[in-house]
């Protein structure tokens, strides 16, 4: 029930059952297997699902990668199926550098996560090498049915403007946080192999995947913990709806492929707002995948709850002892890129209202949007209704309402000065400085000044001087601004306190 504006989650969510049923039809017309139709399903999937480019030639282009990673890997698992050790070392492997390729962006990212499930898909699937022709078939088949629908048939983003992208904390050695992770990830996972294997040597890799899918996005202790909950949450749910509805199907062909239709549907839409959600139709079609195998029972989904069980227990351990980066650390660095971008559009509007026509705040305004995005995501875990600290609690909910106090009087100020007619008024200028230095009492010197000299410019400290109407309201917003801010400095001189 979350607003959708422009529709934008339900196009996704619709293209990406059509491209998905196109790469699944497509396999079969082909007369390829069930396993291999599954196959070129789920790597439809994994394309629409991870290749996240901010152009679209950027997502073209990496489209195009992910059997450059994928193939290889299918292989390697395939071949290892009969050689356990060998198998997991490759694995765990393939993970570390999966987790340590997202630094280098959302391309690094969709190739890490697709040969991560390659692997994995190939041990759902028990693949062994004689299938491997078939497999490669159904994954390009998958791959280019994907690819028709969402560069062809249905290329939304064409007709969306390109979303705004906060650009990640960086770092050198341990201290970059996706280098930390993948040491966090492979341990996480590695206890996964063993517990997992402890509760089944046929279904083990459950545990695996849970482990490696609560590392992705997050960046800190506390919101891995808090999407291990998550995902137990949305899989004991999903188990419960597998029991009423994928084990009566019990493999019916027609009913089963409707319903798998609408968990695509469910994954898609609700990715971007409840992680519980998304895994609750992610367990409910993997349960209907095994119906249409011929190995779905009751114990098998109880199974799948243990392992995920033992997965989470593997991703806490990792994180509480492994080059842990807390809540508190992450954070700070989004909350500073925020102010950060509170202060680049102040100095737009600044300029802008000086006279600079070609001063413009709206990207600014925009790009503090998506660093709201990415501080709630970070805070989450303080939040959380479950968190018992009730004073960092309070703290953390003192400062989203703050920035959203700030991504509010940022946005009004972008509309009011996008005025061609807004003129300058000595008073704005005196109040962006005041916002300016509320900026650096929070984060430090800012690299633009936000407040010029304007000196030799006649008329502009007049104070008979027609205002234009907007002057009062962007002086509203820039005094908004201003208080805002200065409330920011008590919540974030105890930050030290909120961490996890």
């Amino acid at each position: 029930m979350a607003p959708d504006p422009g529709l934008a989650r339900l196009r996704i969510s619709l293209r990406a059952v059509l491209g998905i049923g196109l790469a699944v039809a497509a396999s079969e017309l082909a007369g390829l297997s069930l396993p291999a139709s599954i196959t070129g399903g789920l790597a439809a999937l994994l394309a629409l699902f991870t290749v996240s480019d901010p152009t679209v030639r950027g997502q073209a282009v990496t489209t195009a990668l992910l059997p450059v990673v994928g193939f290889p890997v299918l292989a390697l698992a395939a071949t290892l199926h009969s050689m356990p050790t060998v198998r997991d070392a490759i694995w765990l492997a393939v993970i570390f550098c999966g987790v340590y390729a997202r630094r280098w962006g959302p391309r690094g990212h969709a190739l890490g996560i697709f040969a991560f499930m390659t692997f994995f898909i190939t041990q759902f699937l028990h693949a062994v090498p004689g299938q491997l022709p078939q497999l490669y078939a159904a994954m390009a088949l998958g791959l280019a049915a994907s690819s028709v629908v969402r560069f062809g048939v249905w290329c939304i983003e064409r007709r969306t403007a390109p979303p705004v992208t906060p650009a990640a904390p960086a770092g050198r050695g341990l201290s970059r946080p996706t280098t930390r992770q993948a040491f966090q990830a492979t341990a996480a996972c590695a206890f996964a192999i063993a517990a997992g294997q402890v509760l089944s040597h046929e279904r083990w890799y459950w545990a695996v995947g849970t482990a490696w899918w609560i590392f992705v996005n997050t960046s800190s202790r506390g919101e891995t913990l808090v999407r291990g909950f998550r995902r137990v949450v949305g899989t004991v749910t999903g188990i419960v709806a597998g029991l009423l509805i994928a084990v009566p199907l019990d493999g019916a062909p027609a009913p089963t492929a409707a319903i798998v239709a609408v968990c695509v549907w469910g994954i898609f839409y609700t990715a971007a707002l409840s992680y519980s959600w998304m895994m609750f139709f992610v367990t409910v079609m993997a349960g209907l995948l095994y119906g249409l195998l011929g190995v779905l029972h009751p114990g098998l989904l109880g199974l799948r709850l243990a392992e995920t069980a033992a997965g989470a227990l593997g991703a806490a351990l990792a994180v509480a002892v492994i080059l842990p980066v807390t809540t508190h650390a992450v954070t700070d660095r989004w909350v500073g890129q925020a102010v950060r971008a509170v202060h680049g559009c102040t100095a737009a509007a600044a300029r802008r209202l000086a006279g600079d026509p070609d001063a413009d705040p709206a990207p600014q305004a925009a790009e503090l949007e998506a660093m709201l995005g990415r501080v709630r995501f970070a805070l989450a875990p303080l939040v959380h209704p479950l968190n018992p600290m009730r004073a960092r609690k309070a703290r953390a909910r003192q400062v989203l309402a703050l920035l959203d106090d700030c991504a509010r009087e940022t946005r009004g100020l972008a509309a009011v000065v996008a005025d061609p007619d807004a003129s300058y008024d000595a008073r704005l200028t005196a109040a962006c400085g005041r916002v300016e230095a509320a900026v650096e009492v929070l984060v430090g010197a800012v690299p633009e000044r936000a407040v010029t000299t304007t000196a030799g410019a006649p008329g502009h400290h007049s104070a008979a001087r027609v205002h234009h109407p907007g002057t009062e309201q962007a002086l509203a917003h820039l005094h908004g601004l201003e208080r805002a801010l200065a409330a920011l400095a008590t919540p974030l001189r105890g930050s030290a306190a909120v961490s996890a």
